[in-house]
């Protein structure tokens, strides 16, 4: 399994937090990713993340739950099992809205599930790493993965400067392992 070391910046208040990302990133320190206990508004921005593209698929999603819904029951009431039930069309378009509505929620919304945790890794048997213990409790984590041209000391200090309470190195030889439950 290949290994990966971290430097974990550990920060104890979310306003400093916020005040030291952007410092942290223009002097040329790119952050892996910021663990929190809770979340902090506008840390997406300070940190230069881009929008999320999580709606989009929702819509696509959602479109195709529509399509099945409408084009079957069209399909059903007009050309396989055409009945005519007390002078109805062939092809009543209102009584198809419910059946269609629903099947469209059902999709987008387990669509967006499916896709939410493929994104994050969130598949049963996966064990993710916990980088400190404490950012399930009350400090905020700054994780920067180091590589072999990764100057150490001088990350250590950037982030010192910019309000880390502690700094700690931390190797991992199982990046994502998976576990047979």
């Amino acid at each position: 399994m290949a290994s990966k070391k971290f430097l974990l910046g550990i920060f104890g208040d979310e306003d400093i937090l916020l005040e030291g990302v952007p410092a942290i990133r223009e002097k040329g320190v790119k952050i892996y990713d910021i663990f929190t206990p809770f979340p902090i508004h506008g840390l997406d921005e300070v940190m230069g993340l881009r929008e999320s593209k999580l709606h989009t698929a929702g819509f696509i999603y959602g479109i195709t739950g529509t399509t099945l819904a409408f084009g079957f029951m069209t399909w059903a009431n007009t050309f396989d099992w055409n009945v005519n039930f007390g002078g109805k069309p062939f092809w009543a378009v209102p009584g198809y809205i419910p059946i269609t509505f629903e099947l469209t929620v059902l999709l987008a919304s387990a669509g967006m599930v499916a896709t939410f945790m493929y994104l994050c890794r969130l598949a049963p048997g996966i064990e993710k790493h916990i980088f400190d213990l404490r950012q399930t409790d009350d400090k905020m984590v700054v994780a920067i993965e180091i590589d072999e041209h990764t100057d150490v000391s001088s990350v250590t200090s950037i982030l010192k400067a910019n309000g880390a309470e502690e700094v700690n190195e931390k190797t991992f030889d199982d990046w994502y392992r998976y576990k047979i439950m």
